[in-house]
């Protein structure tokens, strides 16, 4: 369950990717999972295996209705259901894709991981003299990620350290002390450096010039590549503020007022051929980039999860998103159990054994939810 489900349920009708008629006829929420093919019809048998893992790419990109997306529009597909009916629009779009990965959630996490893939393609950077485009994040620049420690902000770190491109500079910025440390411990200095960043996180509530200080590792220079993952202005603003020469900056962010706004300077757009781009989404693509890094190691979005439920916990969850702290909140849609954090399974295991041998598994794997955590919680958890 992630922001977008929230703003999904709040929204309702007046969100462009949900139907008029949802009072009426209902869609089934979430657009971010990963399950097990039952039965398969006449038409794609060739193709597709009762017994199949499978993950969907919700970002149809329907000619009839480009806004169409599983999880938002459809009333027979979407991750908040013990079962589904896949449609054959999604089937059409290619946007059914065989998961091989060992754990489900891995899966599911694969879709956020395609949007932070989409966003570090759609950078783009350009030549003197010319009008192609070169696209993607600079390689061997200077990167900076503001508000970057959230869950999105957390793979946008692992991808910057393990993607084919990368950065020489790395700086990811929060207010937020404990997620800062978090982030540090997860994603070290020492990992970077091994991948030949440099790496700073830097806590900007404490700084008294925030611009200043960003601005000092790049010489003064500016970066070429920011990515801004809170829709809050003075953020927007700041990174607007430490672009370099052809800088790019990334507004990943998705607001939830359609007025949203920040200031931009223009006279940087003029001269230092600064610009900016938005992206809401991966593709298909991206999606396929994302699971191959992750079965080969390469990618480690579990860092994203810090809070376990079952179906029964979702419509509480989503609803009250926005004051429940920590980052992905991932759902096994087929048991019962009410939404708990990581951190507390070791209090709620003084009177649950099943909480204290989850404690045991994950503080084994440094606090990160992972795949013998979720075999013995599938196995052990009361079923729904």
């Amino acid at each position: 369950i992630c922001m977008s489900s929230n703003k999904a349920a709040v929204q309702g009708s007046d969100h462009k990717r949900i139907p008029d008629d949802v009072a009426t006829n209902p869609i089934i929420i979430g657009h971010e999972f990963c399950g097990v093919i039952l039965e398969v019809g006449q038409k794609w048998k060739k193709q597709f295996q009762p017994g199949m893992k499978f993950t969907i790419q919700p970002a149809l990109n329907l000619k009839e209705n480009p806004y169409a997306a599983p999880g938002y529009s459809f009333q027979k597909i979407g991750g908040s259901a013990t079962h589904i009916i896949i449609p054959n629009e999604v089937m059409e779009q290619e946007c059914l894709l065989e998961y091989k990965g060992d754990a489900y959630f891995y899966g599911s996490l694969a879709e956020p991981m395609s949007c932070i893939v989409g966003a570090f393609h759609a950078n783009y950077h350009t030549q003197g003299g010319s009008y192609v485009h070169q696209m993607g994040i600079r390689e061997g620049g200077k990167m900076a990620i503001l508000a970057g420690v959230g869950p999105m902000g957390l793979g946008a770190i692992d991808y910057a350290i393990h993607a084919n491109k990368k950065p020489s500079l790395l700086v990811v910025t929060d207010i937020d002390e404990d997620r800062l440390a978090r982030a540090a411990s997860i994603y070290t200095i020492e990992e970077a450096r091994k991948n030949g960043i440099e790496l700073i996180y830097l806590n900007t509530s404490s700084i008294e010039n925030p611009i200043d200080t960003l601005l000092a590792p790049t010489d003064n220079k500016g970066y070429d590549d920011v990515f801004v993952f809170a829709p809050v202005k003075q953020v927007v603003e700041q990174g607007d503020s430490i672009l370099g020469m052809d800088g790019c900056l990334n507004f990943f962010a998705g607001p939830t007022n359609p007025a949203f706004s920040a200031e931009l300077n223009f006279y940087n757009v003029h001269y230092n051929a600064t610009h900016i781009v938005g992206t809401s989404g991966g593709n298909t693509d991206d999606l396929i980039e994302s699971l191959i890094m992750m079965a080969e190691g390469e990618l480690n979005p579990a860092s994203m999860i810090t809070h376990i439920g079952g179906l029964d916990s979702v419509v509480e969850t989503t609803m009250n998103l926005p004051q429940i702290p920590g980052g992905k909140k991932l759902i096994y849609t087929n048991i019962s159990m009410e939404l708990t954090a990581i951190s507390e399974f070791r209090e709620r295991g003084e009177k649950d054994p099943m909480m204290a041998k989850l404690a045991d598994i994950v503080e084994a794997n440094n606090g990160i939810w992972n795949l013998e955590a979720e075999t013995y919680l599938m196995e052990n958890a009361k079923s729904i």
